[in-house]
């Protein structure tokens, strides 16, 4: 199903965006599980009003912001959501997938909570990695939160150690854009290095 698959997760502002964008230059193709969440979400706005109130609706969409605040303060509310949505998600992250298998090629999905979810069966991870505090102060700035907020946020989320030292792969994005280059190059030989190898075997 996802033979080719590499599923790339990190933190929220870990540089997951830049690092996909870096990645397509070297000729990978991307699916990006947040580019189909909002897709969803303004397809599926009427519902989502139905479930969490018409304020969170501005000119028959989602306004994200709102909706952000909502569910980051209430658990019950962003399981409500994430039930929801997952299905959905998950579907339309296959049919894009499927597209992609016939070229034999690595390909890169863009899964945020990939081990927090486990509801994709992708052998191979890659996580862009920065240490908690990096983080932190990105959002802040990023997002505009309190420090408090920012702190709940990250909560929500396996600590993204964990996550590097689980992952197969580990990109850092703990310095400058130079240096997050160069750390995708390399993660971009490997991947052209393991196709090379196992099409020799073929």
């Amino acid at each position: 199903m996802y033979n080719f698959a590499i599923a790339l997760t990190g933190s929220i502002a870990s540089g997951k965006s830049t690092v996909c964008s870096l990645l397509k230059l070297q000729g990978f193709a991307v699916i990006d599980a947040d580019s189909q969440v909002h897709k969803i979400l303004n397809t599926k706005a009427d519902e989502i009003g139905e479930m969490f109130g018409q304020e969170y609706l501005m000119n028959g969409k989602i306004d994200r912001k709102k909706l952000g605040k909502l569910i980051f303060s209430d658990k019950a509310k962003k399981e409500k959501l994430e039930d929801f949505m997952h299905p959905l998600v998950q579907k339309a992250i296959l049919e894009e997938s499927e597209k992609l298998e016939l070229y034999k090629f690595p390909y890169i999905i863009d899964i945020p909570l990939f081990f927090e979810t486990k509801n994709y069966d992708i052998e191979k991870v890659v996580v862009v990695y920065a240490p908690r505090e990096i983080i932190l102060d990105r959002l802040v700035k990023r997002e505009g939160l309190s420090e408090s907020e920012a702190i709940s946020r990250l909560n929500l989320q396996m600590d993204i150690e964990k996550k590097k030292k689980i992952a197969d792969f580990m990109i850092d994005n703990s310095k400058n854009l130079r240096h997050l280059q160069s750390e995708v190059d390399i993660f971009a030989e490997k991947l052209k290095k393991i196709t090379k190898e196992n099409n020799d075997r073929i």
